[in-house]
């Protein structure tokens, strides 16, 4: 006899009344994002301290310009937000789990573009710390947020009398 919930991301799988929502979505995308942020900040101040510039080209202007340390703590929270408010569009869907992982980890890859494909007047050391906080991003927010929407997947979640 197998139990539906063998396949789900925990260890029982949840009830189908507790099937993510929106709001849970949006509070683990800013709970992990947060954490994100911080994460990305603390690597920013060591960084500083160990004498980076963090001056970058933007997207717009070719001039260099200095990453600020708001930048570096909010931009995190935005993607994690926008990322579970993505990802709730697909709630329900088989394979949805899989699917948010994949696209966030193809997202986060074609994100590593920008810090590392910055004119040469950008040292590696400021590239390389500017991806590795992509990579923290990456590592805190996609795999939570896919493990959320997994868990709504057809046949994850149990139909109980409560």
């Amino acid at each position: 006899m197998t139990s539906p919930w063998l396949d789900s991301k925990t260890p029982v799988g949840p009830p189908t009344s507790a099937n993510p929502t929106v709001r849970q979505l949006l509070y683990a995308a800013i709970v992990t994002g947060s954490w994100s942020g911080l994460a990305c900040l603390l690597i920013y101040l060591i960084a500083r301290l160990a004498g980076m510039d963090f001056t970058v080209t933007g997207s717009v202007a070719e001039a260099l310009e200095p990453v600020t340390w708001l930048l570096v703590l909010l931009v995190p929270l935005a993607f994690a937000v926008v990322f579970a408010m993505l990802a709730a569009l697909i709630r329900g869907w088989q394979h949805a789990g899989r699917a948010t992982y994949w696209v966030g980890t193809a997202v986060a890859v074609a994100s590593l573009a920008g810090p590392l494909a910055q004119p040469a007047a950008v040292g590696w050391f400021t590239r390389i710390v500017l991806a590795s906080m992509h990579v923290v991003t990456w590592f805190l927010v996609v795999p939570q947020i896919a493990r959320i929407i997994g868990d709504s997947e057809p046949g994850k979640s149990v139909a109980r009398d409560e």
